[in-house]
């Protein structure tokens, strides 16, 4: 063999083993990436205005995460669209673990209620875990004749048509969760819809709407300072935050339940070494008595599930909304 064929051998198999190499790094990279995950700072999209339901428990669970992990999650309130706009950024992003978002019922009900989304909740997320579960609260002007369930059902369908509800917005769980009650008590109740829980709760205060399906933390002060009458709560049990409230179901409508929730959402195809890190430490965050305290003291309560138990939820969710908005008529173009 002359010293130049030696040579070239050589160069080959220098650039094999170089090419191998690289390969071999290659298909280890994601393995490489996930193992220090988090290495960067983590953005959570909160697809509603700071301040809400929604961005208090997520600055909750952003904080306690941060402290567990040792690195950076960053609030980032996106609101528009009826929460659409925030879910659809994500839902377009990069799936490495590094942008979340926060869904909420509302991403249960907009895939029926809305003619076109760019975005499946089902299918263009992975599910990490649910964050909270709360029920909303009927509450009635002082004045209407009816102090509990069953003699608002016999006031409803006493009058068909003449009792007004009110909503934070149509196709919210504020509107469905009444619609929900119609179909299910048999009664005709008239939609007002509003820009908002503020403006709604004032006008049943002061009589111009009858009645709200409301959440608990901007309902029940109104009912502590005699503003408001409230009947019972949606949830399948007692509220700790109102114990003395019944359910829907056992004041009158048995069956019925609807709850408020929130729960953290990856794009479709984030590794699942790093939706099982994720779902582990936010197991350690809603076990832990500190945030279970301050969840209860605004009528929610940590909810922690595994991701395929969070995915089937969020299913039975889809279906069932789809049903309500379905019999309701509601739509948004």
């Amino acid at each position: 063999m002359t010293p130049s064929t030696r040579t070239s051998r050589t160069r080959r198999s220098a650039v094999f083993l170089a090419c191998a190499s690289a390969l071999w790094a290659s298909a280890l990279s994601p393995a490489l990436a996930n193992s220090d995950y988090p290495n960067k700072p983590i953005r959570v999209v909160v697809p509603y205005p700071p301040g809400g339901p929604t961005d208090i428990v997520a600055r909750v669970v952003a904080q306690k995460l941060q402290e567990q992990m040792g690195q950076s999650f960053i609030i980032d309130n996106k609101p528009g669209a009826g929460a659409n706009l925030g879910a659809e950024a994500v839902a377009r992003s990069a799936p490495d673990g590094y942008t979340l978002v926060v869904a909420t019922t509302a991403h249960a009900i907009n895939p029926s209620l809305f003619s076109k989304l760019n975005y499946s909740i089902t299918k263009d997320f992975a599910p990490i875990s649910q964050l909270t579960s709360g029920p909303l609260v009927i509450v009635t002007t002082p004045s209407l004749p009816a102090s509990n369930v069953k003699e608002l059902i016999a006031l409803a369908k006493s009058k068909p048509g003449a009792l007004n509800f009110a909503s934070s917005g149509n196709g919210q769980s504020t509107h469905l969760s009444a619609e929900l009650f119609s179909a299910m008590a048999g009664v005709k109740m008239n939609h007002v819809p509003y820009k908002g829980s503020a403006p709604a709760l004032t006008d049943v205060m002061s009589g111009q709407a009858d009645l709200m399906f409301d959440t608990m933390l901007s309902s029940m002060p109104f009912v502590k300072g005699g503003k408001l009458k409230a009947l019972a709560v949606t949830s399948s049990k007692r509220s700790p935050s109102a114990p003395d409230l019944p359910t829907v179901a056992e004041a009158g409508l048995p069956g019925y339940e609807a709850i408020a929730w929130n729960g953290l959402l990856a794009p479709a195809g984030t590794p699942t070494e790093v939706i099982q890190r994720l779902n582990a430490e936010l197991k350690k965050v809603l076990e832990n008595p500190e945030v279970k305290q301050r969840f209860d003291a605004q009528g929610f309560a940590a909810k922690w599930d595994a991701p395929a138990e969070f995915g089937s939820f969020l299913q039975t969710e889809v279906d069932k909304w789809g049903k309500v908005v379905k019999t309701s008529g509601a739509k948004v173009d």
